[in-house]
């Protein structure tokens, strides 16, 4: 199968596919429209992480909650901000009167087609237990922004994984 490629998929699987295109191999999401990342605070300043265990990494993992655009076939179709909204409230609990887009861009594009699309909610309130949904099991964690840096360098000398998006997300909060 790997002989004489052309600019066709040349692996497909229910979520993914591995495409092959002029000499670079790369994945493609086949599930969803984006990813929406949101960089949630309070109004107690108390920015809003979530913690769950990844597959690829094989570790527990700091992020901020996020998800996917117009992945479950229950939804119409929705905008990236339907999406946010929707994502916080089911990872979090929280939900948010205003959400501000931030910036968008690759995760990793050398290897994925993914684009992330940032948005800040700022004083968001609790409003459900978040979790996750039924496939997930995801712990939320509400950290003082003034003492962000130093709980995730303890969560770091514990094992756990910090997506570098976090740091991205603190930099739009700080500023």
């Amino acid at each position: 199968m790997r002989g004489e490629e052309t600019d066709s998929d040349f692996a497909q699987r229910k979520y993914l596919n591995l495409i092959c295109e002029d000499s670079w191999e790369f994945v493609k999401r086949t599930n969803c429209s984006g990813i929406v990342v949101i960089v949630p605070m309070t109004k107690e300043e108390k920015v809003v992480l979530v913690e769950q265990f990844r597959r690829p990494v094989e570790s527990q993992v700091i992020e901020w909650p996020a998800g996917l655009v117009n992945d479950k076939m229950s939804h119409d179709r929705e905008s990236m901000e339907a999406a946010a909204r929707r994502e916080l409230l089911e990872e979090t609990g929280f939900e948010a009167e205003h959400l501000e887009l931030l910036v968008g861009g690759p995760v990793s594009s050398g290897l994925s087609s993914e684009i992330i699309t940032f948005y800040q909610a700022l004083d968001v309130v609790k409003k459900g237990p978040g979790g996750g949904d039924a496939t997930e099991s995801i712990k939320v964690h509400e950290i003082p922004i003034k003492e962000v840096d130093i709980w995730l360098y303890e969560m770091e000398q514990k094992g756990f994984l910090v997506d570098p998006k976090v740091y991205v997300g603190l930099y739009f909060l700080k500023s």
